[in-house]
């Protein structure tokens, strides 16, 4: 006979990339639209000419399980570029909703994503299918605010948070699996703008570094609770960003701590932060990362 499995005892099995990509910003005065992509350990590549709108403080999520796409972004930018499972990114696709800047975005219900808030103080969302398409504006939910940061957690869950209302906050929202956005969470650690998140360990999060320079950590757990302060590793730093490797890990990079940096910080598949990893590949700020394949 065949044994009796009992119900609900089944283990969840999330998509969980290998590879990252860190791509566009703002280097000396000047924008572009280089990347960088990040291997299966964490390495991360010189740079890759850049494709697309050069742009800056713009926002990028997974889709479709193993892609990305990067979208919005300075001067008002009203495209995407995609990115392929092989890290490879796409021309601008021009795209619908509010035009805006200082967003965050994370991925959703293991193959969508959502961009959301931004400048000057929204709460708007928008969906991105599966395919890679962006939907128009979903009415918002929650404080309206800028400069924050958002990841996946739980799996096929999001979470946005910290950023600024005109003052720093350290307020969420957590967006469920079908990409519906929650009401504010009363904040947990230090309010800051321009921090950065990832997912890690395959269910969890964290947000990390921020304005007034600092590294300290906030980690997610798999249900959406933001711990309190850990004390930082690294290079106290703002206008970063960080993306998923290697399936169950992050990492922190680029940035500035009174000028552009390129460095990095490894995050474990159990939320510890690496002390810094020398640079690769220009020093820029206010740019945006991704996990894909």
């Amino acid at each position: 006979m065949f044994p009796i499995i009992p119900a609900n005892t089944a283990t969840a099995s999330f998509p969980e990339n290998d590879e990252g990509i860190f791509g566009f910003g703002a280097y000396n005065a000047s924008l572009t639209a280089m990347t960088n992509l990040v291997s299966n350990t964490g390495v991360v590549s010189s740079d890759v000419t850049g494709v697309g709108t050069a742009r800056y403080d713009l926002a990028a999520c997974e889709y479709g399980g193993d892609k990305g796409i990067f979208a919005y972004g300075s001067h008002y930018v009203l495209a995407s570029n995609l990115v392929s499972n092989a890290g490879v990114v796409t021309s601008d696709v021009t795209i619908v909703g509010t035009m805006r800047e200082y967003l965050a975005a994370c991925s959703y219900g293991e193959d969508k994503g959502i961009f959301g808030y931004g400048w000057s103080y929204l709460s708007i969302t928008n969906l991105v299918s599966n395919a890679g398409v962006v939907s128009s504006d979903v009415t918002g939910v929650g404080t309206g605010r800028d400069m924050l940061a958002a990841c996946e957690y739980g799996g096929d869950k999001g979470i946005f948070g910290y950023g600024t209302t005109g003052s720093a906050t350290a307020i969420t929202n957590l967006v469920s699996n079908a990409g519906v956005v929650g009401t504010d969470v009363t904040g947990v650690g230090t309010a800051r703008e321009w921090p950065a998140a990832c997912s890690y360990g395959g269910d969890k999060g964290i947000f990390g570094y921020g304005y007034n320079p600092v590294s300290i950590t906030n980690l997610v757990s798999n249900a959406g609770v933001v711990s309190s302060d850990v004390t930082g590793v690294g290079t106290a730093r703002k206008l970063l960003a960080a993306c998923e490797y290697g399936g169950d890990k992050g990492i922190f990079g680029f940035g500035n701590d009174g000028s552009p940096l390129s460095m990095t910080n490894l995050v474990s598949n159990a939320g510890v932060v690496a002390t810094d990893t020398t640079g690769v590949g220009t020093a820029r700020q206010l740019l945006a990362a991704c996990s894909f394949n």
